[in-house]
């Protein structure tokens, strides 16, 4: 049974255009091609769209896709380059996963601090507020904010004392 790009895209939610831009790049050189040139689809073939999609959605460029594939069908003789970029990929996605708990921690800080400012009808209720008195997650960021706070200071305190002593 064979598949058309629209069927293709649907079921893997991906957008037509997305799928013949894939095509165009490089990344299809799998897919059949019916008698009027038009990309055909057996079943086999959504796995490696899958895997190209989701390699994409990590954060891969197109020309490392592209180098990526190209190893996969050149055979067994490529699995350890093949490891290695995908390894490599992991790594990245797991500092922008770092990252982005990160920027969600600050915005439920944030979200905290806002709704018992609108509370108190003013942003000053926090300014002497104990940090017990902060639920355990804020508590957690708050402390982050004040060592990197603490932490500029003394860089900023470190270098005017380097400057002064030239």
């Amino acid at each position: 049974m064979y598949y058309t790009v629209c069927e293709v895209a649907k079921r893997l939610n991906l957008s037509p255009h997305t799928i013949r831009f894939y095509g165009k790049e490089g990344l299809l050189t799998f897919v059949e091609r019916d008698q009027n040139g038009n990309r055909i689809f057996k079943e086999s073939d959504f796995e490696r769209l899958f895997i190209i999609a989701s390699l994409k959605r990590a954060g891969m460029s197109i020309k490392q896709i592209r180098e990526f594939t190209v190893l996969c069908d050149e055979g067994d003789a490529t699995i350890a380059q093949r490891l290695k970029i995908i390894m490599d990929q992991k790594e990245a996605v797991e500092e922008q996963i770092t990252a982005l708990q990160d920027a969600m921690d600050v915005l439920k800080y944030k979200t905290w601090l806002y709704q018992v400012a609108l509370e108190a009808g003013t942003t000053a209720v926090h300014n002497n507020m104990p940090l017990e008195n902060m639920p355990p997650n804020i508590q957690k960021v708050k402390e982050r904010i004040r060592r990197l706070t603490a932490d500029m200071e003394q860089l900023y305190k470190d270098a005017s004392k380097s400057e002064n002593s030239k």
